[in-house]
């Protein structure tokens, strides 16, 4: 008779999405009663019901399913705390928008082009100078915005240029 080799029996997806649904049924306190019993020491008292959800679905999920490869895991360890990553993040945007005294910076607004020039003490717009883009932009649209997102500084800019 030849050889059969077994391996560990597939995960039953359905008993997995059956237990999730379970956590997102639970309260604040049996989440974090559950957090103990599944990592062996209290959640940190500030996590919110959904961040307290959302690490036990994954835990359930990495622990039937698998969890991330080594390759993955070396690198999330090399990006270190969140703090830091958040921080690299805000450094990286103050210095993709620094803008020179001098540049024009053009927006489209209810069909007109809008222009405001960088000047060393702040931003001109209809021969007012603004302290900041923010408060060019309200000028223009007279609503608040986020100056650079404004016009277009920002890594995401909106997909509509004007409203």
């Amino acid at each position: 008779m030849p050889r059969v080799k077994i391996g560990p029996a597939l995960p039953d997806r359905k008993s997995l999405d059956v237990e999730i649904a379970r956590l997102r049924g639970l309260d604040v306190v049996e989440l974090r009663a559950r957090w103990q019993n599944s990592f062996g020491q209290p959640p940190a008292p500030h996590l919110p019901r959904h961040l307290l959800f959302r690490v036990l679905a994954y835990r359930l999920q990495a622990d039937q399913l698998g969890d991330l490869d080594g390759e993955s895991r070396r690198l999330l360890d090399r990006t270190g705390s969140p703090e830091d990553a958040g921080q690299r993040a805000v450094d990286f945007g103050r210095r993709n928008a620094e803008l020179r005294p001098g540049t024009v910076l053009g927006r489209a607004w209810y069909g007109h082009m809008q222009r405001v020039t960088v000047l060393t003490d702040g931003f001109s717009w209809n021969g007012k100078t603004y302290p900041s883009l923010s408060k060019a932009a309200f000028a223009i649209t007279g609503t608040r915005w986020n100056g650079p997102k404004f016009f277009g500084l920002r890594a995401n800019p909106s997909k509509r240029t004007a409203p």
